[in-house]
């Protein structure tokens, strides 16, 4: 097992940072010894600190979408801190915020726990993202959440009027909460962690791969899932696909688009039945499960109607959105701005949680980040997105030199939903080969997998399975040198658990019970 000491050599990065003496984990005196707690390098004040007593099975919950958490949770110290606290732009509270959960029976890990949207609000601590029925507090990890240095609600984006608040989100707050969580950590128990991991999902994935890119001193591994690589394209890439979308829309009285009109009921059945014709059996088993999803290619033109629109096929308009909207915008040189959407089984998907990529009549929580579909100028948007330098510096797409990361032994698992509407899997997809092009084909294979999870949507929800534990693999990896093959899987809407399978395999059917793992193989597309 490899020592931890990168994290504890990374405490140094801002010229040294350096702690009381330790202090005994456990106990009342022991936590509420943190309480007012200051370090001048990173100008850090702990706020508070309790202790919390542990919590029964379902009492708790990462989210209050999310379900209840089915395992109890460990008694632990709770601690409350802010980094930099100053008056900003404009007169507003700034400073970079967070809690840190010190569980009484510490495994000797730490985990950053990853963010959401543009943060703003800090998470309770559980690490739950990728941990499958057991978040990593309730196996023992001393976990860290933030707000990433400013305070907000839903795509509130008024505090990139303060550089410092900015910088922070954009990357700073990764590394220096991590600091200051190390340093907290090993006063508490009077010892450094082991091993540190950062997990998150979207904004939260993208801050998984800052830290393999931008503070590779500071993590031994790391899960990305679902990563907000670079927004400001994606945004641009959903904001064509609703323009196309509008196009083949019907009118309302004030010849206003009615995009949730363009794919009527029916409509989407047509289109996930044929959808699932030409590419479920691919895996060896039509199941309603695009396991095969480098195999599928989905033509919609099939679905045409000869002539007029029937109830039993699309009309032109409609096929030429389906075909149009998943494809990448390019710019006046038709050089592609973003990369195509795949076609999966939960692009027709209607809720719970984000609905699918083919408009629908649920709460469009996308309206907010993107263009109105009217009058969308591609070009335009192009300029205004390659001009912004909060968005070039936030972005995580196109760094890929990870040698510090993974000359130290660092371990990355990527998984990204095949039928997630926000970011397109075949952008992961993208970075993961830019990546292995760039350290090496025996490098990355050391040191990286990719999971395309089928019918999975937005970090969860859609239409397969969504639930799995790729921590506990990553872990192993990292500390027992067991690279990860396939990972079990299960999701409400299938029966049974069924193997994630690294790319470029996938789960093919080898007959017998369908709902068994050992009905399947990890096969490469045929």
């Amino acid at each position: 097992m490899r020592i931890f000491g990168g994290a504890l050599a990374g405490l140094f990065l801002f010229g040294g940072i350096v702690a009381a003496g330790p202090a005994a984990a456990g106990g009342q005196d022991a936590c509420a010894a943190l309480a007012g707690m200051r370090d001048a390098r990173l100008d850090l004040v702990v706020t508070a600190a309790g202790r919390v007593p542990a919590a029964a099975p379902g009492s708790v919950r990462a989210q209050p979408y999310l379900p209840p958490i089915p395992v109890a949770l460990p008694a632990h110290c709770k601690v409350h801190g802010r980094i930099n606290d100053r008056t900003g732009a404009g007169g507003v509270r700034y400073g970079i915020g967070f809690e840190l959960a010190l569980p009484d029976d510490w495994n000797g890990r730490f985990l950053f726990q990853g963010g959401g949207g543009l943060n703003g609000s800090i998470a309770p601590p559980l690490g739950a993202t990728g941990a499958g029925d057991v978040p990593a507090l309730a196996r023992g990890f001393a976990v860290v959440s933030t707000d990433s240095g400013h305070r907000g609600e839903g795509f509130d984006a008024s505090f990139m009027q303060d550089q410092r608040a900015a910088l922070d989100f954009a990357h700073a707050s990764v590394g220096t909460i991590t600091q200051a969580a190390l340093l907290l950590v090993e006063r508490y128990y009077g010892a450094a962690p082991r091993h540190a991991y950062i997990a998150g999902c979207s904004t939260g994935g993208r801050e998984a791969m800052l830290a393999t890119q931008r503070w590779p001193e500071l993590f031994d591994g790391a899960l990305v899932t679902a990563p907000a690589m670079r927004t400001g394209f994606s945004n641009l890439a959903l904001a064509h696909a609703r323009a196309v979308f509008a196009r083949a829309a019907p009118r309302d009285a004030d010849g206003r688009p009615q995009l949730a009109r363009t794919f009527g009921a029916d409509d989407k059945r047509l289109v996930l039945d044929g959808l699932l014709a030409q590419c479920d059996a691919l895996d060896g088993l039509a199941d309603g499960v695009i396991e095969d999803a480098l195999g599928c290619r989905f033509e919609p033109a099939r679905l045409q109607c000869p002539g007029d629109k029937r109830a039993d096929c699309l009309d032109a308009a409609q096929v030429a959105a389906l075909t149009d909207a998943f494809r990448a915008p390019r710019d006046a040189s038709g050089a592609p701005l973003y990369v195509d959407f795949p076609y999966d089984t939960g692009i027709v998907h209607e809720g719970p949680g984000i609905p699918g990529f083919l408009p629908s009549d649920g709460p469009d929580i996308l309206a907010a980040v993107m263009p109105a579909a009217d009058g969308f100028d591609v070009d335009a948007q192009a300029r205004k997105v390659r001009a912004d330098a909060v968005q070039m510096l936030t972005d995580t797409a196109t760094w890929t030199n990870l040698g510090t990361f993974l000359g130290r032994g660092g371990k990355v698992i990527y998984t990204h939903g095949m039928s997630d509407p926000w970011f397109s899997a075949w952008d992961t997809l993208d970075y993961f080969l830019r990546a292995e092009a760039a350290n090496g084909e025996q490098a990355w294979a050391g040191a990286s997998r990719l999971y395309l999870v089928p019918g999975m949507g937005h970090c969860g929800g859609g239409t397969a399975r969504d639930q799995a534990d790729l921590l506990t693999a990553l872990v192993d990896w990292v500390e027992q040198g067991r690279a990860p093959d396939r990972i079990l899987a299960e999701g409400a809407s299938l029966e049974g658990r069924r193997p994630l399978c690294p790319y470029p395999t996938h789960a093919h059917y080898l007959g017998g019970d369908p709902a068994s793992p050992d009905s399947y193989a990890c096969r490469p597309t045929q």
